[in-house]
């Protein structure tokens, strides 16, 4: 298939920004030609007055979260991190089955294309439906036509078998992916957080991951339990215990890392780790602000569930920051996502993707209008922050084929997506309102590990 994108600005990198008025070519799901004034026998996309920009990456996020909103609570509301996870996220993993995992990954990959994002990094639970999960949440992300780099969380907090499976799980799509089953997915070895995880099973997953030559997606110190328990277990801090295990890597990728010391910083920094920072995320559960001043140039952006809006979630990250710092630029917030672009290229073993230049994988979105001031590559980051949002996408396309066409899905039906996903969430919110609060506290797994057991 070609398509001649003509007329428009295009960015054709993030960092460092560059930006020019051209024509676009697409053949064979890469950027084939940039070059004004093209005249071809080819479909053509009027761009005249729109802005065209690489596919963002959200680099951490949990798809299954998509059918949370506005589902009823019963219990008394948690008043920290911890108790958010038993009253309301280990609860609704729990309740989660077959077409609730289906359900969740069409709206939030329908959400996260009409906003503009090309690539889904998800960190995958569903405690009683583990085996074959992560297939159906490809399977979902693949009729849609969005990327996607997938994990299931392995994690001791429901017992070794469904550790087990987990890993099992992980190991499975890992060899599908590599076949290709998915030819718009990758894997990685998932794992919750240190307070979760044993010390065989984090063995297990480092083992796992060199196995299959790839990197861990884990959270790292997202609250002060995780060290708390660190310390309390193995008298280290998370990301020592994490490094002594052979967890860091070029490859692994880091949530959160909010409550570090700085020697763990300088641990991931030696690693050449990736860190995905999630400051909506950070903000709503109160866990506090991540040390962005000690991680340089290794931070990502990603939602951590809430949402698929890279263009939101850069705002925040960049007020945020502003606020502790105001040398901060807005170019800083577009390192950001160049970042997490970089770190999806190398999944998919596609140095180019995330640029717009001949060779490119043709991951690009089409902003309508483009901003009523002046844009180019020394104000690029001041517009992306002040002047665009996810309101403006009017087309995406993903390896050439386009999957968004006027503000609409072009393969699957929009209405019947949302009308399935509303129908799930009521069997969801009606499973979930049927289990108790989450049991497992880090005292159970210090409790066995004084036992030896």
């Amino acid at each position: 298939m070609s398509l001649l994108l003509r007329g428009a600005q295009v960015v054709t990198r993030l960092d460092p920004p560059q930006v020019e008025t051209t024509d676009l070519l697409v053949e064979h799901g890469r950027i084939a030609e940039i070059k004004p004034g093209l005249t071809l026998d080819a479909a053509t996309l009027d761009c005249r007055g729109c802005l065209v920009v690489p596919g963002n990456v959200c680099a951490h996020t949990h798809l299954y979260s998509a059918l949370a909103g506005g589902m009823p609570y019963r219990l008394a509301p948690p008043t920290n991190f911890l108790e958010i996870l038993q009253r309301v996220w280990w609860r609704l993993d729990r309740a989660l089955d077959e077409p609730s995992i289906r359900a969740s990954a069409l709206v939030a990959g329908r959400e996260a294309l009409l906003a503009g994002t090309t690539t889904l990094v998800d960190h995958h639970a569903s405690p009683n439906a583990i085996d074959g999960s992560l297939h159906i949440v490809a399977e979902a992300l693949g009729e849609l036509g969005i990327r996607s780099i997938l994990a299931y969380e392995v994690t001791d907090r429901d017992g070794p078998e469904r550790a087990r499976a987990g890993l099992d799980e992980n190991r499975r799509f890992l060899r599908r992916v590599a076949e290709p089953w998915y030819p718009l997915s990758r894997g990685m070895v998932g794992a919750h957080a240190s307070f979760t995880l044993s010390a065989e099973t984090l063995d297990a997953v480092v083992e796992l991951a060199r196995e299959t030559r790839t990197g861990i997606h884990i959270h790292v110190a997202e609250d002060a339990v995780d060290q708390a328990d660190a310390v309390a277990r193995y008298d280290r801090h998370v990301v020592q215990r994490l490094a002594d295990a052979g967890a860091l890597s070029d490859r692994a990728l880091l949530a959160h890392a909010v409550h570090l010391q700085p020697v763990e910083a300088q641990l991931i920094l030696d690693a050449r780790a990736t860190i995905a920072h999630n400051p909506r995320s950070n903000m709503n559960n109160g866990v506090g602000r991540t040390p962005l001043d000690w991680l340089g140039d290794r931070v990502a952006l990603g939602t951590d569930g809430i949402g698929a809006d890279m263009f939101e979630e850069v705002r925040v990250a960049y007020l945020r920051r502003r606020e502790e710092d105001l040398s901060t630029t807005p170019d800083w917030a577009l390192a950001r996502l160049g970042r997490g672009t970089r770190m999806a290229a190398r999944a998919f073993e596609e140095p180019m993707l995330g640029t717009l230049a001949p060779g490119a994988p043709a991951d690009l979105v089409v902003l309508e209008p483009s901003p009523p001031t002046e844009l180019h590559a020394a104000n690029l980051g001041g517009q992306w922050i002040f002047g665009l949002s996810s309101a403006s996408v009017r087309d995406v396309l993903v390896a050439g084929t386009p999957v968004v066409r006027s503000g609409r899905l072009t393969h699957l039906d929009d209405d019947e997506v949302l009308a399935h996903a509303r129908e799930q969430a009521e069997r969801l919110w009606g499973r979930m309102e049927l289990i108790d609060p989450h049991p497992f506290s880090p005292s159970r797994l210090l409790a066995t590990a004084a036992g030896g057991s």
